[in-house]
């Protein structure tokens, strides 16, 4: 399994398979697809997994279960995320009202029956996580969607961070034993960032997606400029279900209220 999948640009229309359960990928545990639509194009998804669909950018129509719901997100850095989560046993239908929209689409095996949800911009705030530690080089934005705790019943971990530019994301480093998924977006969108795998480090790029080993530290850092957008997915382990995460012990100290840096 290669670490990276790189897009070398923009995802074509259509679907693009990038992880598959039993396929491409498989370490993952999970099905990850770029879905991009033109105006009017419809995309059905009825395979009996835990199903989750997050808008990007567009505007969309979600159908499900007799319901309906139309939302429009002019980009994912603004504005917060719409994310509808279904059981194995709910059908789904996306509608492109925009010249175009993209939807990331994750699934996997759950024979948990749950009720479906959909999260609306409101239902997300916006987390400063870092702020007021670190002067300032780690604050960014976590938008957590769901979780272990806000919903127990899914197998399925979703949320996005925001990298601020020149900033660190991810940081202290930290692993867990679940698998992760980070997908990116630069802003502007020939920008790039660093994303540290273990001992090894990748040039990230509008796009691309990273695929996260078991065990491995991932931080991120952004350079002056450039903002960097990444969707993360995490699938829950059978026993061993995501939770906090083990923070690599000697770099903690750097956010102790009292720690002293070299300059200061």
């Amino acid at each position: 399994m290669d670490a990276i999948i790189r897009a070398q640009g923009e995802h074509p229309f259509g679907v693009t398979t990038l992880t598959q359960m039993g396929g491409k990928n498989a370490g993952m545990l999970m099905d990850f697809d770029v879905l991009r639509l033109r105006r009017g194009e419809r995309y059905h998804d009825s395979r009996p997994l835990e199903k989750a669909y997050l808008l990007v950018y567009g505007e969309a129509v979600f159908s499900w279960d007799g319901r309906e719901h139309t939302q429009r997100r002019d980009n994912c850095f603004d504005v917060s995320p719409t994310a509808l989560h279904v059981c194995r046993q709910t059908a789904v239908t996306l509608t492109c009202l925009s010249e175009d929209c993209e939807i990331c689409v994750l699934r996997t095996d759950n024979d948990r029956a749950f009720e479906s949800r959909l999260y609306l911009p409101g239902d997300t705030p916006d987390e400063r996580r870092g702020a007021g530690t670190m002067r300032e080089t780690s604050t960014r934005i976590v938008r957590t969607i769901f979780d272990g705790s806000s919903a127990p019943y899914a197998n399925l971990v979703l949320g996005e961070v925001i990298g601020f530019p020149g900033k660190w994301s991810s940081y202290p480093p930290h692993h867990h034993p679940q698998p992760e998924i980070y997908y990116y977006k630069t802003l502007p969108a020939n920008g790039f960032a660093y994303a540290e795998l273990g001992e090894d480090v990748l040039k990230v790029h509008n796009n691309d997606t990273v695929l996260i080993a078991p065990g491995l530290t991932h931080p991120h850092c952004t350079p002056p400029g450039y903002a960097l957008w990444y969707l993360w997915a995490i699938r829950h382990l059978p026993g061993d279900r995501y939770g906090t995460p083990t923070f690599v012990p000697q770099h903690l100290w750097v956010q102790r209220e009292d720690a002293v840096y070299w300059g200061d």
